[in-house]
């Protein structure tokens, strides 16, 4: 037996078994978020500093991206993937801003099959996969290149299925997952997610450009280590 309680998600009545209303403020939650992803790009400013000065403006902006993108697919979207039976009960941090994204789309607490399955290619393959390429970047290895593509389309293919499935239920069967307040629409669930879409976009334009660039000057190197 499944019990319902009282919340502000829709669709209105939508069972969210277990549900507890959110402990911090908006402002504490986005706060706190901030505070770690900007940790996350001041580690990754000094090793890229540190491990490779003479890196071009457009390889330490790529450098950071992949380290940023990868840490969020990593813990926040893992934490989806290994927690989703259970957001809408949870006090943790993590738990608490998925709360507050899903006033944008309830589908993250309900279990939803697609988000659940495309979260978990999101984690556990774009993840490591991005820590990778920048691994590659530091050590100019001209890998990145192909594996950046690869990351880039996989992240823009996921983004738009997300954008899909949801603008099919709400046009073909009626069905709003976002509260009707615009700036839960057009933030959270449009803007926030659009950064997936514009940045791995720009992504495999560069790599193109530089790649026959990049194998030349990694074998160049390899040469004169032997």
């Amino acid at each position: 037996m499944t019990t319902a309680f009282p919340h502000p998600y829709y669709p209105l009545g939508v069972e969210l078994p277990g549900y507890l209303a959110n402990e911090s403020s908006v402002l504490s939650l986005v706060g706190r978020f901030a505070v770690c992803w900007v940790t996350v790009l001041g580690i990754a400013f000094l090793i890229i500093n540190r491990v490779r000065p003479s890196a071009s403006r457009s390889d330490r902006l790529a450098f950071l991206w992949f380290c940023l993108t990868a840490s969020i697919h990593l813990f926040f979207e893992a934490y989806f993937v290994l927690n989703h039976a259970h957001v809408a009960g949870a006090r943790d941090l993590f738990g608490q801003l998925w709360k507050e994204y899903s006033l944008a789309d309830s589908r993250c607490l309900t279990s939803d099959t697609f988000l659940v399955c495309m979260e978990f290619v999101t984690a556990f393959c774009w993840g490591p996969l991005g820590l990778l390429v920048a691994y590659c970047i530091a050590v100019q290895h001209p890998v990145r290149h192909a594996l950046q593509i690869i990351i880039s389309l996989g992240q823009i293919y996921g983004d738009v299925l997300y954008y899909a499935t949801s603008m099919f239920d709400l046009y073909n069967n009626g069905v709003h997952f976002c509260r009707p307040e615009r700036y839960y629409f057009w933030f959270y669930y449009f803007f926030m997610n659009f950064i997936w879409i514009v940045i791995p976009s720009l992504i495999p334009t560069n790599s193109t450009s530089l790649s026959n660039y990049s194998t030349t000057t990694y074998m160049q190197q390899q040469l004169l280590l032997t």
